[in-house]
């Protein structure tokens, strides 16, 4: 049900790029409305932190054909109609909000990305806490885009996603966001880079991903989790940390955002060389999914020590990492061009290799910054 405690005011009615504010609404006299006169009731108080909400669709913002369906549907929620279902959040924090763009998350892309990008950069020094609705299909990619090139500093930037479309039976979205917003605005989040909150948890978006396409329980690696949602009180396992070992890169927000081509390739028995062949005639780089940690056939690891492009040797597996160790040439061979991902799964290792040849890194170069996820 809409909150009439709360008055949207309009910043920017483009309809490309809608921005809404919400304030408490007020009576004749300019005072913010009172829900009660019972204690703790009353006006809003003007000491509470500020979150920007920025909107870019998912299942979050979707409707299904029956409130039994969660397969199927579309998006069609825009963030105002998102905050109606959660009308306590005028006791969090005040909030603006824009909707970036309403797709799902497998239509992101590198315009999208950018859009993000830049919506997150303009909104740091003037907020306490930044919150992002996403699909989750591909959230893990662009959390980890943002926390690889953006420095926020204290302020957290906390990403929400759903598993259940909104009008689904017990649908998630709500709460997500909910909590989401509590997260952001939460003085114990500062310093802590990039967040994912899902079905509870509190999670590293550098290193989480998604592992079920089904479940509400969605997001459940080993590496990432850093605390937990209960009844309105946020706990984390540790203090205010950043990801070891991230590299950041400077984007100039200024100039449209291009990176280099790279394949992920998925190995399996029989993959044949040819394939590595064709890929590095059309891309800049390769990723692979070996089969182990770091394992290939033979035939395949001498191709990919012939080819003159970086190769990044990833994993099929969900957790693991790829050593060094079994790369198939020493890293310390100067004809060597192939890498290994350490911990990173072959969707980060794409973004991470991409921004790398961005910048024009050297194999050696890639090399250092794969080292902070063990590989290189």
């Amino acid at each position: 049900m809409p909150n009439e405690n709360i008055e949207v005011r309009t910043l920017n009615s483009d309809a490309e790029l809608p921005q809404f504010a919400l304030h408490a609404a007020v009576n004749s006299e300019g005072i913010a409305k009172e829900e009660g006169t019972g204690p703790g009731q009353g006006a809003l108080p003007r000491h509470l932190p500020r979150v920007k909400i920025l909107g870019t669709g998912g299942t979050i913002a979707s409707k299904g054909s029956k409130s039994s369906d969660t397969a199927g549907y579309r998006v069609d929620l825009t963030i105002d109609e998102l905050l109606e279902a959660i009308p306590d959040i005028k006791d969090v924090c005040e909030i603006e909000y824009e909707q970036l763009c309403n797709l799902d998350s497998k239509e992101i892309g590198v315009d999208e990305l950018w859009k993000i990008y830049r919506g997150v950069c303009e909104s740091l020094q003037r907020f306490d806490g930044i919150v992002i609705t996403h699909g989750t299909d591909t959230l893990a990619e662009t959390t980890f885009f943002i926390e690889s090139t953006i420095d926020a500093g204290q302020v957290p930037i906390v990403f929400v996603g759903s598993m259940r479309p909104s009008t689904s039976i017990s649908a998630d979205g709500p709460m997500n966001l909910y909590q989401a917003i509590c997260i952001a605005a939460n003085k114990e989040s500062r310093g802590r880079g990039v967040l994912i909150s899902l079905n509870d948890q509190i999670s590293a978006g550098y290193y989480i991903t998604k592992t079920n396409a089904n479940t509400l329980d969605s997001f459940n690696v080993r590496q990432g989790y850093l605390g937990n949602f209960v009844n309105n009180e946020i706990h984390y396992y540790y203090p205010p940390v950043k990801p070891l070992g991230c590299h950041k890169f400077k984007l100039d927000v200024g100039e449209e955002l291009r990176l280099p081509s790279v394949c992920i390739l998925y190995a399996h028995q029989s993959f044949s060389p040819e394939l590595v062949e064709l890929v590095a005639q059309q891309y800049e780089g390769i990723v692979i999914a070996t089969m182990g940690a770091g394992s290939l056939s033979s035939e395949v690891n001498e191709t990919c020590k012939k080819l003159r492009l970086p190769i990044v040797y990833s994993k099929r597996s969900m957790d693991g990492m790829v050593p060094v160790a079994n790369l198939p040439i020493e890293p310390s061979n100067p004809a060597s061009t192939i890498i290994a991902s350490g911990y990173l799964n072959p969707e980060k290792s794409r973004i991470l290799l991409q921004l790398c040849l961005k910048q024009k890194y050297s194999i050696p170069k890639i090399r250092t910054v794969f080292q902070g996820v063990y590989g290189g």
